[in-house]
């Protein structure tokens, strides 16, 4: 019982952990994308993070990775396609055709649709105090997103597929993560979704563009792959050991952390409504975190009693 325990603390943890890397990456983003092609930009990032953990994994001597990664290929095919390519093409392109506030939200709705693909293929359920979380999650990001109108079109409807697709990335990696090591999964998805994006890049003519990147482009692509790179070793580990469900809700913290290294380091004001936003969606965080503690806590203390 104790090891379920850990085992939950150590979800939520990496869970905490991912948000911050998130939070920090699109900050850094700002400073070094402008004027690089998003396809070009997205693949490029992908193979570099691939050949990161694949040098952790040598480095740790893990060689029983590779044994997984054959004997579950067609999974892992299956998140590089719903997780780390498609959804990317789909999301910068909606990017450019419609505003950035619309697109994070839009992006930021990604914990509902995985909550409701986990109740139904993962069997986890949904109490009314995560329901109520959930609630100030979305009033939180409309208020800090800024969003008073919202009018759908083929940018939002692109950024709504890619959401979709990277939900069912999400449930596909929790059932695959079972059997498998999170930098298994991990390098799984950066190595075939590199694949995926190379040969987009070479039938729409745009892999030439490769040869015309700069030192200081590339200086860029190297750090945000960094932060890629801390994403997905520790947003694998959380989903290994948390719910799908909790562990997406979490992730909101990063849009918390975006604006205050915002406020603080490029003096972009906050309103009032914005703070508002800010403490809605902590409440949210806090709300369905310590609503998964206490089950987890009631669970543990029926088996205990069960089994005596």
């Amino acid at each position: 019982m104790l090891k379920f325990k850990n085992i939950m603390k150590k979800g939520m943890q990496f869970a905490f952990y991912t948000a911050l890397v998130s939070g920090f990456s699109i900050f850094i983003n700002k400073f070094g994308v402008e004027g690089l092609n998003p396809y070009l930009f997205t693949g490029f990032k992908n193979i570099i993070v691939a050949i990161f953990v694949f040098s952790t994994i040598l480095l740790l001597k893990e060689f029983y990775i590779f044994k997984q990664l054959r004997k579950k290929m067609l999974n892992l095919i299956l998140i590089g396609f719903f997780g780390g390519s498609i959804p990317f093409l789909l999301f910068f392109k909606g990017l450019q055709l419609t505003s950035a506030a619309n697109a994070a939200f839009m992006h930021k709705t990604l914990f509902i649709y995985v909550s409701v693909l986990a109740l139904i293929f993962l069997k986890e359920k949904l109490s009314k105090g995560f329901l109520i979380g959930a609630i100030l999650l979305l009033i939180g990001n409309l208020l800090l997103l800024k969003i008073n109108s919202f009018n759908l079109g083929l940018g939002d409807l692109l950024i709504f597929i890619a959401t979709l697709f990277w939900a069912i990335e999400t449930i596909i990696s929790k059932r695959a993560l079972k059997e498998l090591s999170s930098r298994t999964v991990a390098f799984g998805r950066m190595f075939f979704g590199s694949l995926f994006i190379l040969l987009f890049l070479l039938f729409t003519g745009n892999f030439s563009l490769i040869f015309k990147i700069n030192l200081a482009e590339f200086s860029w692509i190297i750090i945000t792959s960094l932060f890629l790179f801390l994403y997905v070793l520790f947003w694998y580990t959380a989903l290994k050991f948390e719910k799908a469900s909790v562990a997406t809700s979490i992730l909101l913290l990063g849009s918390v952390i975006t604006s205050l290294l915002s406020y603080f380091f490029l003096d972009v004001a906050l309103t009032l409504i914005q703070s508002i936003g800010i403490l809605l969606l902590v409440s949210g965080v806090i709300c369905i975190t310590l609503l998964e503690f206490f089950n987890s806590k009631s669970k543990m203390k029926a088996d205990l009693i069960s089994n005596v």
